[in-house]
């Protein structure tokens, strides 16, 4: 957000991110991209993964100087529809492309339009089906056109779009779903919940945990956690 604008639990000010870049250079952290935890990579030491999910147009704006100014790495993870329809106040694809080619971004799906977009305005139903979850009225072949075509949709327009391979899934709302895990592993090599606390390698790549960064904590304290 910009500076002055009022933040929710999802949302930091660009004063507040560079901060926290400033914060994370000094103290020896580096950030990683999916694709090189993927490639087995030797990892720097204090490997970080900072994620951005949905894909606003702020990416561009906000976030992507502050990586060219810092020379650190994030993955933005987004709702491939709004890419297509070209929605506003989220990322074109010459956004995404200019930023995967810059070496710092790597672009990751959200879906496509699994995140409850259209009367719920993206926004998660507390009694409701949300993100790849599967109806349980839902038929096999109607929850793999409905679910697993839509994160293969996404997959394809990414690396279509973005000329790059496609290697991490941010699961909408942080939510899974038993019968599209297998599907979402061969797909993506690393793939990211909401669950709070820190990842271990040790135990794969999928459904990593992850640490949302507010207004209200200070950095250092989130990483304490």
């Amino acid at each position: 957000m910009e500076d002055g604008e009022p933040c929710n639990d999802m949302t930091i000010t660009v004063s507040r991110m560079e901060q926290d870049l400033r914060w994370l250079t000094e103290h020896g952290y580096h950030t990683v991209l999916p694709r090189e935890l993927a490639g087995g990579e030797p990892l720097p030491e204090k490997p970080l993964l900072i994620t951005f999910d949905d894909g606003y147009r702020s990416n561009y704006e906000l976030l992507f100087p502050l990586l060219q100014a810092y020379q650190m790495k994030a993955v933005v993870s987004i709702m491939v529809y709004m890419q297509d329809v070209s929605a506003d106040n989220f990322l074109s694809w010459d956004m995404c492309r200019e930023m995967a080619d810059s070496g710092l971004v790597e672009i990751g799906s959200h879906a496509y339009s699994l995140h409850n977009l259209g009367d719920l305005g993206g926004n998660f139903d507390p009694g409701g089906i949300n993100g790849i979850q599967r109806d349980p009225e839902e038929s096999d072949s109607a929850f793999e056109a409905r679910v697993l075509g839509d994160i293969q949709k996404s997959h394809d327009r990414i690396a279509q779009e973005v000329g790059q391979p496609v290697t991490f899934f941010a699961y909408p709302f942080g939510i899974t779903e038993p019968d599209a895990e297998a599907f979402v592993h061969e797909l993506f090599p690393v793939t990211a919940v909401t669950r709070h606390g820190t990842a271990d390698l040790g135990k794969g790549l999928h459904e990593l945990p992850r640490m949302t960064v507010t207004m209200d904590r200070e950095l250092e304290d989130i990483l304490k956690d």
